[in-house]
C-alpha cells in the first residue's frame, strides 16, 4: 500500500496530517440521532450488540429480564450503527460499536447513529472500530462512569473523504478483515484441535499405559474400557484423602499465600489451608479443570483439595482426574456440582508406582510441545489482531491509500 502524493494539517492531533482531498468535519455535518421507537410493536426481530457485532435475539433468550412490551425498543436499519455508550471508565475492552445488517428493534439503552446521504455508514462504521479499538473513544464522555452521548458525536472531528473514495475504502477494509478473520478462525480451530489430541494422549496414557503390545483385559468400567491386564481399578478414595475447600474471606490479604479458585490463582490470604502436594477439583460451577499444586495455598469452598496417598504419583492421579467423565457430574442445578461422595468412588485404572512415573514423564513431554505449538499459535494470532488494528486506522485515518 502507498501514501497519498499530498497532506496537510487535520488540526487534530490524534489524527495528525490527512489527505489533501479529505475534510476534517464535526459529526453534526453527516451524523443523526434516530430515536424512533417501536410503538404499536412495528417490528419483532430483537438485536443485541455482542462482540462488536449487531446478531438477532434468539427466542429462548427472550426470558428474565425483558421489558412487558418492546414498544420501548427504538427501531434499527440496515446500515444504522449502533453505540454502546455506558460505562467508558469501567469497560475499556469491549467493542462498542457495530453497524446494523438487520432490521429490527434494539433498546434504547444504545445509541442508534444514522448517516445522511454524503456518508457511507461503513466507512464510518470501519472510523468508530478504529477509534474504539487505539481508545481514541475512552477520551469523550461525562459524568462520574464516564457515559457518551450523541451531542459527544455531534462536537466530535471526522475525517471526511470524498463519498466514493468511502465508498473504496470500506469495500477495502471488509475484504482484508474477512481474510484476516478467516486466517484467525483456522489458526483458533488449530488450537482446539491441539487440546483435543492432549486429551486424547492423556486418556490413552493413564488407561492403556505405553506399551502398545501388553495383553488387555475389561476394566469393567465403561468410559475406561480395556486395561493392560496387570493394572487395577480403584476409587478415587484409596488414592486420595479428598477435603473440602473453604471460605477465604476471613483471611483475605494484599499479599500472602495464593487463594486458588477453579480459574487459578486469584487473591491472596495471610494463612493456608494445605502446605504439599495437591490436586485441586471443582465442587460447584467450573468442575471439569483439576489443578496441581505444590507448596502452602487456600483454597475456595466450591473446590475439593486432594492429597496422594502412599504409592501413588500426584501428577499420575492429575492426569487421571483430567479424564474423569462430565457426564459424572451432576447437572440437575443450575450449577453444575459434583459431591465428595460420588468423587471418592470414582473409579480410575492404577499400574505400579514405577509406571506411573514413566506415564508422567511421557506426558509432560508431550504437554510441553503441544504448549509450546499453541503458544505459537497464539501468538500468530495476536500479531494477527494487532495487524488488522493498526491496518483499520491506517485506511481511515488517511495513512495509506488504497486502490
Amino acid at each position: 500500500m502507498q501514501r497519498y502524493e499530498k497532506y496537510k494539517n487535520s488540526g487534530v492531533d490524534w489524527i495528525g496530517e490527512i489527505p489533501e482531498s479529505w475534510e476534517i468535519l464535526p459529526g453534526l455535518s453527516f451524523i443523526y440521532e434516530n430515536k424512533a421507537k417501536n410503538k404499536g410493536m412495528i417490528r419483532n426481530t430483537v438485536l443485541s450488540l455482542s462482540y462488536g457485532k449487531i446478531r438477532v435475539k434468539a427466542e429462548n433468550e427472550l426470558t428474565g429480564l425483558v421489558p412487558e412490551s418492546f414498544e420501548t425498543y427504538q427501531l434499527v436499519n440496515v446500515g444504522d450503527l449502533i453505540f454502546r455508550p455506558t460505562d467508558l471508565q469501567n469497560d475499556t475492552v469491549s467493542l462498542r460499536s457495530s453497524i446494523s445488517e438487520y432490521e429490527g428493534i434494539i433498546t434504547s439503552a444504545y445509541l442508534n447513529l444514522r448517516f445522511k446521504e454524503n456518508a457511507n455508514p461503513k466507512f464510518f462504521h470501519y472510523f468508530f472500530r478504529g477509534i474504539d479499538n487505539n481508545k481514541i473513544i475512552y477520551g469523550l464522555g461525562s459524568g462520574l462512569r464516564q457515559n457518551i452521548s450523541y451531542l459527544d458525536f455531534r462536537r466530535f472531528n471526522f475525517p471526511f473523504p470524498p463519498i466514493e473514495e468511502q465508498q473504496t475504502i470500506a469495500n477495502f477494509l471488509d475484504d482484508k478483515t474477512a481474510k484476516i478473520d478467516l486466517t484467525i478462525a483456522i489458526k483458533e480451530k488449530e488450537i482446539e484441535l491441539l487440546k483435543e489430541r492432549r486429551q486424547i494422549l492423556i486418556q490413552k496414557a493413564v488407561t492403556k499405559g505405553l506399551d502398545d503390545t501388553v495383553t488387555l483385559k475389561d476394566s469393567g468400567v465403561d468410559w475406561i474400557g480395556e486395561i493392560p491386564e496387570h493394572w487395577e481399578v480403584r476409587k478415587l478414595k484409596y488414592c486420595l484423602t479428598i477435603k473440602n475447600g473453604q471460605d477465604y474471606k476471613h483471611v483475605e490479604t494484599e499479599s500472602g499465600y495464593p487463594v486458588i479458585g477453579s480459574g487459578g490463582q486469584f487473591a491472596h490470604a495471610s494463612k493456608y489451608l494445605y502446605d504439599g502436594e495437591a490436586i485441586l477439583l471443582g465442587r460447584k460451577g467450573t468442575i471439569d479443570k483439576p489443578q496441581h499444586i505444590i507448596g502452602k495455598f487456600w483454597t475456595v469452598d466450591t473446590m475439593f483439595y486432594s492429597i496422594p496417598k502412599k504409592k501413588f504419583l500426584g501428577k499420575f492421579l492429575f492426569y487421571c482426574c483430567q479424564c474423569i467423565p462430565f457426564s459424572f457430574y451432576s447437572t440437575a442445578t443450575a450449577l453444575p456440582s459434583m459431591t465428595q461422595k460420588d468423587l471418592n468412588n470414582h473409579l480410575i485404572s492404577i499400574p505400579q508406582l514405577e509406571e506411573q512415573i514413566r506415564i508422567v514423564s511421557h506426558l509432560e513431554e508431550i504437554e510441553e510441545k503441544i504448549a509450546k505449538a499453541i503458544l505459537l499459535k497464539q501468538q500468530e494470532i495476536e500479531k494477527l489482531k494487532e495487524y488488522k488494528t493498526v491496518l483499520i486506522d491506517n485506511v481511515v485515518t488517511g495513512k495509506v491509500r488504497v486502490s
